[in-house]
């Protein structure tokens, strides 16, 4: 079944532009992984350092096959010396429409 993943980034504020850089960089080869349907990226309206990704997988194991991935590897590893706090991920799966 589809899963909808959403993960919320805080981010130090000197590394916010490292990050917008570095999600424009990998974004559209995570949009062409095999089992992705959409990714997004959002930004809180009140705090401008967090960011969510929103993204759409044909199954969670989708989702893990990704993870595994080098490319997720090192998309992960690039940004993760720079979050404030760690990261929250959610995966959800729609009830109702």
């Amino acid at each position: 079944a589809m899963i909808t993943r959403i993960v919320r980034m805080e981010f130090k504020p000197e590394h916010v532009e490292d990050f917008r850089a570095q999600f424009d960089s990998v974004r559209n080869k995570i949009r062409q992984y095999p089992g992705v349907h959409c990714l997004e990226l959002h930004r809180d309206t009140s705090h401008s350092n967090v960011f969510y990704t929103y993204s759409q997988w044909d199954s969670e194991q989708a989702l893990e096959t990704y993870r595994q991935s080098d490319l997720f590897k090192y998309a992960w590893g690039e940004v993760k010396p720079w979050f404030a706090n760690r990261a929250q991920a959610f995966s959800l799966q729609k009830v109702t429409t």
